[in-house]
């Protein structure tokens, strides 16, 4: 019989603090713990691999609400593995929903700065009917003209912005990019490389930031994390079909142990008369 494990154990093995495995039993993320005279808690095989699907599942960063990640986790650790694996493919599916809107941004980006990605003409407008036309608020058009991503000309006599076509184009990039996820920072930084003439790889400036760069997010590299995010949803599925595979083989095994006649058949002995 294999002894139980301890908590350092699992933690040693996860690649993770005790304090981490204790936080996992407060959230009930693992089975039951069963504890020994002594009092100390007995962890099993399956706690251990209950302990890695919690670590691959419930870490930062991840995609959309955290409750679904934890709800999988929970799941799993009351033996509902058909649900979790059905979690775990619904997440896979939001990761690949929003790498594709990801590249479907560099995508618009592209054609933008080929030149092929043009507003209908119009007069130059206010800051209000600019908010209206691209359906975002006036904050948010201050707010990315402050962090220097457009460079929005004023009205000489009142000093009132003005936007035009040039304007909306630009603008209409810096949206789809900013709803698909890229930081400001990212953003910003494609678009100096624009500015100062550099129209190819594009992309490589918007995903790629510079190794002098001291801080950086998840987001500066937004279409790369999510490559990351896909293949580890992949894994959460891998483990929790390692898991189903484990079920199955405890099962067999009980099957065997609980038969009568296993002990016959397996004795070699014979009892043909």
């Amino acid at each position: 019989m294999t002894p139980p494990l301890r908590t350092h154990h699992l933690a040693k093995a996860v690649g993770v603090h005790v304090n981490t495995i204790r936080l996992y039993e407060t959230e009930g993320f693992l089975p039951p713990i069963p504890r020994g005279d002594n009092g100390y808690r007995e962890y099993s095989l399956r706690h251990l691999e209950q302990a890695r699907l919690a670590y691959l599942t419930t870490r930062w960063p991840y995609v959309g609400d955290k409750t679904l990640l934890h709800d999988l986790v929970r799941y799993a650790a009351h033996d509902d593995l058909g649900m979790a694996m059905e979690l775990a493919y619904k997440y896979l599916a939001h990761v690949r929903m929003e790498r594709t809107f990801a590249e479907a941004a560099v995508e618009f980006l592209e054609r933008w700065a080929a030149g092929h990605l043009l507003d209908s003409p119009r007069q130059q407008v206010h800051i209000g009917d600019a908010a209206q036309h691209l359906n975002v608020s006036i904050d948010m058009l201050r707010n990315w003209e402050r962090n220097g991503l457009i460079d929005v000309p004023r009205d000489p006599a009142n000093q009132y912005r003005l936007y035009s076509t040039a304007e909306f184009g630009r603008l209409r990039v810096i949206r789809t990019l900013v709803k698909s996820g890229y930081s400001l920072m990212a953003i910003l930084r494609m678009l100096l490389q624009f500015d100062a003439g550099q129209t190819d790889n594009l992309r490589d400036a918007l995903h790629l930031p510079p190794e002098d760069d001291q801080i950086q997010t998840i987001a500066d590299r937004w279409l790369v994390s999510l490559i990351e995010l896909e293949q580890r949803a992949q894994a959460i599925i891998r483990q929790i079909g390692h898991m189903i595979e484990m079920a199955h083989a405890q099962a067999s095994t009980t099957l065997i142990s609980n038969d009568p006649h296993s002990t016959r058949r397996h004795s070699g002995v014979s009892h043909r008369k």
